[in-house]
């Protein structure tokens, strides 16, 4: 019941559309009417401009985190990692579910990289430290947020199965869907990079000049 309980509310707590109220309340307009049409970190970037793009991404990170956090309300997956780190994995999966189809947000959300990254960071650090330097990496040297969380969602079962030789079968299983999802969400992004017509985003505060 309990663990019911908290995981509706790590929904909740995805779903909370920071990009659509920063873009409404700061920009008067919606987000999910520009650029790419979506409510997340990467649309803010192009539209916005880094700095909305960086606060967009860290609250959305920070909703993936607090939610998997919500695991250690309950005192008994404190004394088992391994039901520990399943219980996280499914809160995660809510939050990210939650960021993309937001209760808040007539269910148009975005895509849920930022958030997702949250949820690895709470549950393996170390891993979502590499996946930061795969993803900056990236970022500076094309300024493509799309390309950048593409290479890094692949890298993650990279390195969960041949880095950290993660044992845990539903976590490797997790890794592996998440490059998948990634990849088929960026279907459109991944035909404007071969098309040589996706957006860049501005590194130094300054909106892109397609969106002026």
């Amino acid at each position: 019941m309990y663990e019911i309980i908290l995981i509706l509310l790590a929904y909740l707590i995805g779903s909370i559309p920071t990009a659509v109220w920063v873009s409404k309340y700061f920009f008067n307009i919606d987000i999910r009417n520009y650029g790419s049409g979506n409510a997340g970190a990467t649309n803010t970037f192009r539209v916005l401009g880094s700095k909305a793009g960086t606060f967009v991404f860290i609250v959305d990170m920070i909703k993936g985190f607090i939610a998997v956090d919500l695991a250690y309300f309950i005192e008994r997956y404190q004394m088992d990692n391994i039901a520990l780190t399943n219980f996280q994995v499914l809160l995660g999966i809510a939050a990210v579910v939650g960021h993309i189809f937001p209760i808040w947000a007539d269910f148009k959300g975005g895509k849920g990289i930022a958030t997702l990254f949250g949820m690895i960071l709470a549950i393996q650090p170390e891993v979502a430290g590499y996946l930061v330097l795969v993803f900056a990496g990236m970022l500076f040297l094309t300024r493509y947020v799309s390309l950048s969380s593409i290479v890094a969602s692949i890298a993650f079962p990279v390195l969960i199965f041949f880095i950290f030789h993660e044992p845990e079968i539903i976590y490797r299983i997790f890794a592996v869907a998440t490059a998948i999802l990634v990849v088929l969400t960026h279907h459109k992004n991944i035909n404007r990079l071969l098309a040589g017509n996706e957006s860049k985003v501005p590194l130094f505060g300054k909106k892109s000049e397609s969106n002026k």
